[in-house]
């Protein structure tokens, strides 16, 4: 039987009781927990804070607040109404608020973290910039409560689309570590197997031109990098820009444009870790280029160039010339300094080959893991949509 004809049946005529959340459970808030805490009382059990990295855990301690099975969520910043399920002996701060069920709620805690994992969002109030969803509006949640025995069959079908996803995504983590090595170990050469020359002797640095982001609304018009773009859109290469300038902007400002075959390399970050990435651009078009960039023009290949910014040895070569203040930024005479192995012409072809299939495996939305991860991402989403789609109480 499939998993349509599943959730028709599970679903034909169930009945459902509705109840506000704070009408069948206890609502906490967890307590301040400061880095020296942390620091000084380090231990086994984890803190969970507002944050979603890491599962949401900031630390460990050698205390606990709470031990068994509950729902939790996030009640401030930017994350605020994000739904976790928690088994087991931990604390969270007071960022973080807790939902403990009442003995005679009949919700089962895993039924109530997928319900409010769609429903939480909605109820978060972001006015004076910083999001919040407190206990008072939690607690007005409704929550539907079908039988114990129809909760935890919906469960069961969720739970097996998460584990699938869960177990793609630690795939797909396992491949990007072996990526990073492969790539470091083939940017690796001994020192009679190749030349060894600073990027400024082969090449040129030059620095892009200031505009700002609402320069940037237009659909077409001139390509553009805007440095912020960097981090968030673009990869080893690029055809294509997500944003563009007017033609007159560029003609106006003087803006300064990198051609095909040049290495777009962000020069400033919020940290020392954010700085040199490179993008190789491979449009016809000439693209303009944001002063937060540099482009480099070398006859090495570009990609090779590009994925030897994303290396260790890269990038502990450039920490010694960055600057370090709110921003962190690299000049074009700290860029320059850089040697770079340079192999004949061929062998960086034949590296780059090699790189890009690793590459799409681990970064391509369009092929590989990230592709078939998402695709589960969006099936999960389907299914627990249409099993968490209960008929609505008759005065709503």
């Amino acid at each position: 039987m499939n998993e349509k004809m599943s959730i028709k049946e599970l679903l034909s005529g169930v009945e459902v009781e509705w109840k506000k959340l704070g009408e069948v459970a206890e609502l906490k808030r967890g307590r301040v927990i400061s880095k020296t805490f942390l620091t000084e009382n380090k231990g086994e059990y984890p803190v969970y804070s507002s944050q979603t990295l890491n599962n949401g855990e900031i630390g460990k301690i050698n205390t606990y607040d709470f031990d068994g099975e509950f729902v939790n969520w996030t009640t401030d910043g930017a994350n605020a109404g994000t739904i976790f399920y928690r088994v087991g002996k931990f604390s969270i701060t007071n960022v973080s608020g807790l939902i403990k069920l009442d003995r005679d709620s009949n919700l089962t805690y895993k039924f109530l973290y997928y319900w409010l994992s769609i429903e939480a969002k909605k109820y978060v109030y972001s006015g004076m910039g910083n999001p919040k969803l407190m206990s008072n509006q939690m607690a007005k949640i409704k929550i539907p409560i079908p039988s114990l025995k129809v909760q935890s069959e919906i469960v069961r079908i969720l739970d097996n689309f998460t584990e699938l996803t869960a177990e793609l995504t630690a795939e797909l983590t396992a491949r990007k570590k072996q990526y990073s090595y492969y790539r470091d170990k083939l940017l690796s050469f001994n020192d009679d197997e190749v030349e060894w020359k600073r990027l400024g002797e082969v090449g040129e640095f030059i620095r892009g031109k200031r505009f700002v982001k609402n320069d940037m609304n237009l659909e077409n018009g001139i390509p553009c990098i805007h440095y912020g773009e960097m981090y968030t859109y673009y990869n080893i290469w690029a055809k294509k820009t997500k944003s563009f300038v007017s033609k007159e902007l560029v003609e106006t400002k003087k803006l300064r444009v990198a051609e095909k075959g040049d290495v777009v390399i962000v020069s400033a970050g919020e940290t020392i870790e954010d700085i040199g990435l490179g993008t190789a651009w491979l449009g016809d078009e000439k693209v303009v280029i944001h002063d937060a960039c540099f482009f480099y023009k070398s006859n090495l290949n570009p990609k090779y160039v590009a994925y030897f910014t994303r290396t260790k040895q890269f990038h502990d070569q450039i920490k010694r010339h960055i600057s370090s203040g709110k921003i962190s930024a690299i000049n074009a005479k700290g860029l320059s300094k850089v040697i770079i192995p340079i192999p004949p012409i061929e062998k960086q072809k034949e590296i780059v080959s090699i790189l890009d299939k690793f590459d799409t495996l681990t970064n391509s939305i369009s092929e590989g893991l990230p592709k078939e991860i998402e695709l589960r991402s969006k099936q999960y989403e389907y299914y627990r949509d249409k099993l968490l789609s209960f008929p609505k109480e008759a005065d709503e």
